[in-house]
């Protein structure tokens, strides 16, 4: 234990990297197979083991590898348009983000994520609404900008793209490479203020080839999968990621 402790940043305890990476695996097939899901609950467990002022930046270079090898895997089925205009408006809300401190409480932030997303999924869509260039760039803007602050803002995105006409692959993969995006800057900017990653090596790279693993099997599973039970899953994980998010709100604002 204490050779492989050598590997780890200070303070970090063996069995809280070995958790990391076994979740790494089971979060990144989860998103492979739906688009979204994993993400969020790779977060949730990394709050609960390191530090705070790590939680985000490896949370991010592991978001990054995960759908680095999701994009890989599943490249022939991105809609490239997209993804450039997403990516445009990411390089907006990034910057934005890296600088200014968020004023509003972060519980008021996961409230309104919370009913965007339960809105644009089970609310009425506006007369003539179809998502386009304009509703992605936007979308690109305001996910970059809350995903330095909270990390896992991939259900935006998804939201978006859950409300076009597009299949279950087309979905997955756009979704993919527009993560690795916004998971992109989002680590340059961290370098950039000074965070450490150096330091977590070992377990990055580790989180990284447990969460490509993943993404092979979750890959697998969502080529056989019919597109009636991918929408329905699709729906179901969103709500749930909804509902998560209105707790934390609800948490947040009695402890501020």
């Amino acid at each position: 234990m204490e050779s492989l402790a050598a590997f780890l940043p200070e303070g970090l305890p063996v069995w809280a990297g070995f958790a990391a990476i076994f979740a790494a695996f089971f979060t990144a097939a989860l998103t492979a197979a739906f688009g979204l899901g994993g993400g969020l609950a790779l977060l949730a467990i990394m709050s609960a083991i390191f530090p705070a002022t790590a939680v985000i930046p490896v949370h991010g270079v592991a978001q990054l590898g995960s759908n680095a090898g999701r994009f890989y895997l599943q490249r022939r089925d991105v809609v490239w348009p997209i993804v450039l205009w997403f990516s445009a408006g990411g390089l907006i809300g990034a910057t934005l983000g890296g600088r200014l401190a968020v004023e509003m409480p972060v519980w008021a932030l996961r409230a309104g994520v919370a009913f965007f997303i339960l809105y644009t999924v089970w609310g009425p869509r506006p007369k003539g609404f179809s998502p386009g260039a304009k509703t992605f760039f936007a979308t690109g803007v305001v996910g970059a900008f809350l995903t330095m602050f909270f990390g896992a803002t991939g259900p935006i995105a998804a939201t978006m793209l859950s409300a076009t006409n597009l299949g279950r692959l087309n979905i997955v993969a756009t979704h993919a490479a527009a993560m690795v995006m916004q998971h992109g800057l989002k680590i340059i900017i961290f370098g950039v203020l000074g965070f450490a990653f150096a330091e977590w090596a070992a377990v990055i790279v580790a989180i990284l080839l447990s969460g490509f693993a993943g993404t092979a099997v979750g890959t697998h599973y969502l080529r056989r999968m019919p597109e009636a039970t991918f929408k329905q899953g699709f729906k179901i994980i969103l709500t749930l990621i909804a509902m998560y998010l209105l707790a934390a709100a609800v948490a947040d604002f009695r402890t501020d």
